[in-house]
C-alpha cells in the first residue's frame, strides 16, 4: 500500500511539471515568434531534446510500475497453486487410499470366488463318483427320495417331469453304452396269454352314486394307498419307509444265510492271502540294519553300501562287514580288537577286511584317518596266526612274513605302535626300520627275527643292501599313502624293494586272480601262498595308476567318500533363473511326465507348508517333511509316500540324508543347498541301489557361493552336461575366497 501512495505521489508531480511546462513553451512561443530563425532553430531543438528526455523518464516509469504489478502477479499465482498442490496432495492420498481398499477388497472377493468354484466343482465330482459307485438299487430309490423331495418343496411340475425326463434318459444311454461295449443280457419279452389278461371293471359312476348317496367326500377317496403291513405310521398305523426299511433288512439276511459256507471259506482265505501277502512286503521292506545277516539281499547290501559311501569294482567283490561279531572272524582276533576299542568298523574296514580275508590284490582310495591300518593289518593278523608257530620260529632267519611301506617316519611310526597293539597279544613281533635310528640296533632286532615290517623306502633299501634283512618268505606287501609317497619321488625306491620279494608265488594275471576258492589254495603255508599286495592312497594319479599296473594283479578297488559320489548315476541339470520364475517353471517341470514319487528340496520350513499347499490346490497329491513335523507326522508322510498315497514329497534337508525311498525318478531343487555337500546328499535320494536318476536345480543370483563347487560336481559326472550359463558365468570360474592374481603378461606397465 506504501509502495502505491508513492506511485501515485510521482504521478502527480509528472502531470504539474507537464503543465507548468507546457504553460511556458505557449509563453516562450509567443515571446520568440517576434525573433529572428535562427533563434527558432534553438528554440526547436531544446523542446525535442526536453520532449525526448521527459518521454524517457516516463517510459521508465511505466516499466518500472508494469515489473512491481508483474511481480505482484506471479506472488498471487504462486501462493495459489501452492494452496491447489496442497489440496490436490491431501485429495490424492486419500484417493489412492481408498483405491488400494477397494483393490484389497476385489482382489478377496475374486480370491473368495475361485475358492467358492473350486469348491462346488470338487463337490460336483464327489457326488458323481458317488452316484457311479452306488448300487442301481439304492440309486433308484435316491432318485424316488430327491423326486419326492422336490414336489414337497413346492416345485414346478413341469420343470420336475421334464428333469426326471433328462435323467431317465441319462440311464437309458449309459446302460445302452454298457450293453454296447461291455455286453450284457437282453432280457426276453414276456409273452402273455389270453388266459392271463386282468379285468378292469368301470367302478367310477358306482363309486361317485355311492359317496353322494352316503354324503362322502369322493376327492379324498381318489389318492388310492396300497396297504402292505401294519406298522408304526402315520395313516391307520403305517409307514412306508418303516416297512421297506425291514422289508430291505428282511432280504439282506435272507441273502446271508443263502450264502454257502465254500464261499465264506474262499473269501476267508482270500483275505488272509492278502494280508500274508501284505506282510511279507513290510517285512522285505524293513530296513538292513533290522534283518538278519542270513535274510539280506542284494538290494540290501547296495543300500548298506550306500549308507557308507562305499563304491567297488574289480570282479567278484565280497560283502562287506555289519559288525564284528557277525563276521567270521577268529576268537582271539575278536577279544584284541575290543580290547584297542574298535566297537564299530569304518567304511574302509567294511569292505576292505573282507576283500583282504580272499587274499586278493587291494586299491583302497580314502582319506587319512579313516582306519585304514586296522584294514590291512587284520587280514595279516589272521592269516599270520593260522601259520604253525614252529614253522615261523624255525624260518625266522627267511625275513619277514610281511612289509609295510610308509612315506614318512612319522606315519611308519604311527603304524607300529597299531601294529604292535594288534601283534603285541598273538605273539606277533614287529620292526620299525627307518632313518635317524642306528642301522645296526635295526639290524640287531631283524636277526632276532619278526614276522612284520614297517619301513620308509630309503632306509629300507639301505637294510637290503647291507644283508641285515633278506625278504624270501615275504608274500604279504602293504603301501601306505602311495600318492604321498611317489610326490616324494619314491617311486624308483619302491620299485627296487618289490624287486627284492620273490616271483614265484606271484598271482596270474588272468580271471583267477578274482576267483576266491584258488587264491585260497596253500593259504596257511608261509612260503607257498600267493603274494597278496595291498595299496591305499588318498588319490588316484597317473604314476599311482602305473605302479598298480606293474605289480598288482586283477585288484579289487574300493572307493570311500568323495572318491565313489553318488551322483555318478544321476543326470544332473542346473536352471539359472529369477526367483519369480520358480514356480511357473516348476509346473512346467511336473507337467512333463515324470513318474512318481519326486521329492522337492527347499531350504526353510514355511516354503515347504506354502509350497505343498499350492501344489494341492492344482491338484497334485503332495506330503511335507521338516524339522518342524513330530515324529509321527514324519512316519506317516513318508509310508503315504512309500505306498503310493502320495506322488510328491516338499522337504527340508531333514529328508536329505538317511532316508530310503524306491525309485526316486526326480529330485528337483527348488532351493539350492547351502553347500556342495548337502546338495551331493540331496541328489543321492534318487538313482539308488544301481539304477538312474535325475536331479534338477533352480539356481538364482543368491546361490553364487556354491556356482564354484556345483560346476566342479557336474564336469566330474559321466551322465551330466554343465550348462554355458554356469560354465561361463564368473562366480563359477574360481573357489570363493581365493584371491585373484593376474597374470605377467596380463600386467600392464606404465612409462
Amino acid at each position: 500500500m506504501a509502495g502505491d501512495s508513492s506511485d501515485k505521489k510521482e504521478l502527480d508531480l509528472a502531470g504539474k511539471e507537464r503543465e507548468s511546462r507546457k504553460r511556458s513553451r505557449s509563453r516562450s512561443r509567443d515571446r520568440d515568434r517576434k525573433g529572428s530563425p535562427g533563434r527558432e532553430r534553438k528554440r526547436q531543438r531544446s523542446r525535442e531534446r526536453k520532449r525526448s528526455r521527459s518521454r524517457s523518464k516516463s517510459a521508465d516509469r511505466d516499466r518500472r510500475q508494469k515489473d512491481k504489478e508483474r511481480d505482484r502477479n506471479r506472488k498471487d499465482r504462486e501462493r495459489d497453486r501452492d494452496r491447489r498442490d496442497k489440496d490436490r496432495s491431501k485429495k490424492s492420498r486419500s484417493e489412492s487410499h481408498s483405491e488400494a481398499i477397494k483393490r484389497r477388497e476385489q482382489q478377496t472377493e475374486e480370491r473368495r470366488r475361485q475358492q467358492d468354484e473350486e469348491r462346488k466343482k470338487r463337490r460336483i465330482f464327489q457326488d458323481i463318483g458317488r452316484k457311479m459307485l452306488e448300487d442301481p438299487q439304492e440309486r433308484e430309490r435316491r432318485e424316488r427320495r430327491e423326486r419326492m423331495e422336490r414336489e414337497n418343496n413346492g416345485n414346478d411340475e413341469d420343470d420336475g417331469r421334464q428333469k426326471i425326463r433328462e435323467e431317465k434318459d441319462k440311464g437309458k444311454e449309459l446302460q445302452a453304452i454298457k450293453e454296447r461295449y461291455l455286453g450284457g443280457m437282453k432280457k426276453r419279452r414276456r409273452t402273455r396269454h389270453l388266459n392271463d389278461r386282468k379285468f378292469v371293471f368301470e367302478w367310477d359312476a358306482y363309486f361317485i352314486f355311492y359317496c353322494i348317496a352316503f354324503d362322502l367326500d369322493c376327492l379324498s377317496y381318489k389318492e388310492k394307498h396300497q396297504v402292505q403291513l401294519y406298522g408304526r405310521g402315520f395313516i391307520a398305523g403305517i409307514d412306508l419307509k418303516q416297512q421297506k426299511r425291514d422289508q430291505s433288512r428282511f432280504y439282506g439276511d435272507l441273502m446271508e444265510t443263502r450264502r454257502t459256507l465254500e464261499e465264506k471259506e474262499q473269501e476267508e482265505l482270500r483275505l488272509k492271502k492278502v494280508r500274508k501277502k501284505e506282510a511279507k512286503q513290510r517285512w522285505d521292506d524293513r530296513h538292513w540294519s533290522q534283518k538278519k545277516m542270513e535274510e539280506m539281499i542284494d538290494r540290501d547290501w547296495r543300500i548298506f553300501r550306500e549308507d557308507y559311501s562305499i563304491t567297488t569294482k574289480g570282479g567278484k567283490i565280497p560283502n562287506p562287514i555289519r559288525n564284528w561279531k557277525e563276521y567270521s572272524l577268529p576268537p582271539h582276533i575278536l577279544e584284541v580288537i575290543e580290547k584297542c576299542g574298535y566297537k564299530d568298523p569304518t567304511p574302509i574296514q567294511r569292505q576292505a577286511i573282507p576283500i583282504g580275508l580272499q587274499n586278493r590284490d587291494i586299491i583302497g582310495v580314502a582319506e587319512t584317518g579313516s582306519g585304514k591300518t586296522a584294514a590291512f593289518l587284520i587280514p595279516l593278523l589272521v592269516w599270520i596266526t593260522t601259520l604253525p608257530k614252529i614253522d615261523r620260529i624255525e624260518d625266522s632267519d627267511q625275513g619277514p612274513y610281511a612289509v609295510i611301506l610308509a612315506p614318512t617316519r612319522e606315519l611308519a611310526q604311527q603304524i607300529e605302535e597299531e601294529t604292535i597293539k594288534f601283534g603285541k597279544p598273538l605273539g606277533i613281533r614287529t620292526v620299525a626300520v627307518i632313518g635317524g635310528i642306528s642301522r645296526e640296533d635295526q639290524g640287531f632286532k631283524l636277526r632276532m627275527g619278526c614276522e612284520i615290517v614297517i619301513a620308509t623306502p630309503g632306509r629300507l633299501i639301505d637294510v637290503l643292501e647291507n644283508r641285515y634283512l633278506v625278504l624270501s618268505r615275504c608274500t604279504y606287501v602293504v603301501l601306505d599313502e602311495a600318492d604321498r609317497m611317489i610326490d616324494m619321488g619314491f617311486e624308483p625306491d619302491v620299485q627296487k624293494i618289490l624287486e627284492y620279494i620273490p616271483v614265484t608265488n606271484l598271482k596270474p594275471d588272468t580271471d583267477d586272480a578274482e576267483d576266491p576258492e584258488k587264491m585260497m589254495q596253500n593259504f596257511e603255508s608261509g612260503k607257498h601262498k600267493y603274494r597278496q599286495t595291498v595299496m591305499f592312497t588318498a588319490t588316484m594319479p597317473a604314476a599311482v595308476e602305473r605302479l598298480a599296473r606293474s605289480y598288482l594283479r586283477r585288484p579289487a578297488v574300493v572307493y570311500i567318500g568323495s572318491a565313489g559320489k553318488p551322483h555318478e548315476r544321476v543326470e544332473q541339470k542346473v536352471i539359472l533363473m529369477s526367483e519369480g520364475e520358480k514356480r511357473k517353471k516348476l509346473m512346467n517341470v511336473l507337467a512333463s511326465g515324470f513318474e512318481p514319487p519326486i521329492i522337492i528340496f527347499v531350504n526353510q520350513k514355511k516354503g515347504c507348508d506354502v509350497l505343498a499347499k499350492s501344489l494341492e490346490k492344482i491338484g497334485y497329491n503332495a506330503c511335507t517333511l521338516h524339522g518342524g513335523k513330530g515324529q509321527e507326522q514324519r512316519e506317516f508322510a513318508l509310508s503315504n509316500l512309500k505306498a503310493g498315497a502320495k506322488d510328491i514329497l516338499v522337504a527340508t534337508d531333514v529328508a536329505g540324508r538317511g532316508i530310503d525311498i524306491h525309485d526316486v525318478s526326480m529330485v528337483l531343487n527348488y532351493d539350492m543347498a547351502k553347500n556342495i555337500e548337502d546338495y551331493i546328499h540331496r541328489i543321492g535320494r534318487t538313482g539308488r541301489a544301481g539304477k538312474s536318476g535325475m536331479a534338477m536345480t533352480f539356481l538364482t543370483k543368491e546361490d553364487s557361493s556354491v556356482f564354484y563347487d556345483l560346476k566342479q560336481a557336474i564336469l566330474e559326472s559321466p551322465v551330466s552336461t554343465c550348462p554355458p550359463e554356469l560354465a561361463n558365468h564368473p562366480d563359477a570360474q574360481h573357489k570363493p575366497g581365493t584371491i585373484l592374481t593376474k597374470k605377467r603378461r596380463e600386467e600392464t606397465i606404465f612409462a
